[in-house]
C-alpha cells in the first residue's frame, strides 16, 4: 500500500478525499488545508489525521506521496517544494496560469527524478483509452481528424470564473492535453475563436469566454477540433471521435444506465447524462491515483508529467493569441 496525503479540501480536494478513502491501492495518510475548518471537517468525515502544515507532510517519511488540490497560484510553490523534499506529487491542473512562471519552474526542477504527475484525468477514462488504443492499432486506418467535444452542464458561479484564469486555461486545457494524447503527434499550428454567448454581460465584464472552438494541426497534417461550451442544458457532454481512412471510432457519453424507451410518442428515450465531472470521470480519477501509486512503487515516469502540463498551457496561450490577433498561430511562437 502506498501512503498518500492530500493538500487542499475545496471542491476538487473533497472529491480526491472521497476517492482516497476507498481506493484499494493506497492508504489515506493525512490531509491539510489552509482553512482549518475545511480540513477538520474532511478529516472527521474520512477518519484521517490533519497535518499541521504542507511542510510537515513533505518531511514526513511515512508519507509516500501527496495529491495537491490547492488553488492554482500555489501549484508551482508546492511542486518546487516537493522536488526539494524528494516527495512524489500528483498536482491538479493547470501548473500555473502564467506560462513564464511555468517555464521558470521547469528550469528550477530540471533533471529531477522525483515523480511529478499532473491531474489530466481524462487520459485515464476507459472509453477514451480504448478508442486511442484501437486507433493506434489501425482499426480505422490512418487517422485524419479527431473531434473533442467538452461541454459543461451549467455556467459556474461568478467567483469561480473570476479565479479560473480564462476558459482556455481552466476548461479547454483538459482538451489540449487530450488532443496531444490522442494525436500521438505534437500540434504545430493553432486557430481559435471564442465568445461569451451564454452570458454576454458577464463575459464582457470579466473579459472571458464561455463558448469556444479550437483547431489544431500537426506537422503531418492531422487535424483536431475542440469544441467547448460552459452550458449544455442536456448534461455533461464528453465525446471523442476519430475519423480515419477506413472508418470512425467514438468514445461517447455516460449515463446511469443504458435503458432506452420506445413508444408511439418517443423513440430511444434515455436517462440524462451523468451530471458533471465527479460522476462522469469518477473511474478515471481512481485510475489516475492508481497510476500515481504505481510510479511511486515502481519508479516509472509519471504520465501525464510536468512537460505535458506545460505543453497544454502552451497550446492555451497559442489559442489566446489566435483569438486576439485573428490568425493562425504557430506553436513555436509561444514555446
Amino acid at each position: 500500500m502506498v501512503a498518500l496525503a492530500l493538500l487542499g479540501c475545496g471542491r476538487i480536494g473533497q472529491m480526491h478525499a472521497a476517492n482516497l478513502a476507498v481506493h484499494p491501492d493506497v492508504t489515506f495518510a493525512c490531509l491539510h488545508d489552509a482553512d482549518s475548518g475545511l480540513a477538520r471537517a474532511a478529516a472527521d468525515r474520512y477518519g484521517v489525521a490533519v497535518a499541521e502544515s504542507a511542510e510537515a507532510i513533505m518531511n514526513d517519511p511515512s508519507v509516500d506521496g501527496m495529491i495537491v488540490a490547492t488553488p492554482t497560484g500555489t501549484h508551482v510553490t508546492f511542486i518546487e517544494a516537493a522536488v526539494a523534499a524528494g516527495k512524489p506529487i500528483l498536482c491538479e491542473k493547470p501548473i500555473d496560469l502564467d506560462i513564464d512562471r511555468v517555464n521558470r519552474c521547469a528550469a528550477a526542477i530540471a533533471g529531477t527524478t522525483v515523480p511529478i504527475q499532473i491531474g489530466f484525468n481524462r487520459r485515464f477514462d476507459s472509453g477514451h483509452r480504448r478508442a486511442r488504443e484501437a486507433a493506434r492499432s489501425g482499426a480505422v486506418g490512418a487517422v485524419h481528424q479527431i473531434i473533442i467535444t467538452s461541454r459543461d452542464p451549467a455556467l459556474p458561479d461568478r467567483r469561480y470564473i473570476e479565479a479560473a484564469g480564462g476558459l482556455l486555461r481552466d476548461m479547454t486545457i483538459h482538451d489540449f492535453d487530450l488532443a496531444r494524447y490522442m494525436l500521438d503527434e505534437e500540434p504545430v499550428e493553432v486557430f481559435a475563436v471564442a465568445d461569451a454567448l451564454i452570458d454576454p454581460a458577464l463575459g464582457a465584464e470579466l473579459h472571458d469566454h464561455d463558448t469556444a472552438m479550437v483547431v489544431l494541426r500537426t506537422r503531418s497534417g492531422r487535424q483536431c477540433l475542440i469544441n467547448n461550451s460552459r452550458t449544455a442544458v442536456y448534461g455533461y457532454d464528453q465525446r471523442v471521435e476519430f475519423l480515419g481512412e477506413r472508418g470512425m471510432l467514438v468514445s461517447g457519453n455516460r449515463r446511469p444506465d443504458e435503458v432506452q424507451l420506445y413508444t408511439a410518442e418517443h423513440t430511444g428515450v434515455a436517462a440524462p447524462l451523468l451530471y458533471f465531472f465527479e460522476e462522469r470521470y469518477r473511474d478515471a480519477f481512481m485510475a489516475e491515483i492508481s497510476a500515481f501509486a504505481d510510479c511511486i512503487r515502481n519508479g516509472t515516469a509519471p504520465e501525464p508529467g510536468f512537460d505535458d502540463g506545460r505543453m497544454a498551457l502552451v497550446l492555451a496561450e497559442a489559442a489566446y493569441r489566435s483569438i486576439a490577433e485573428r490568425r493562425l498561430v504557430r506553436v513555436d511562437e509561444v514555446c
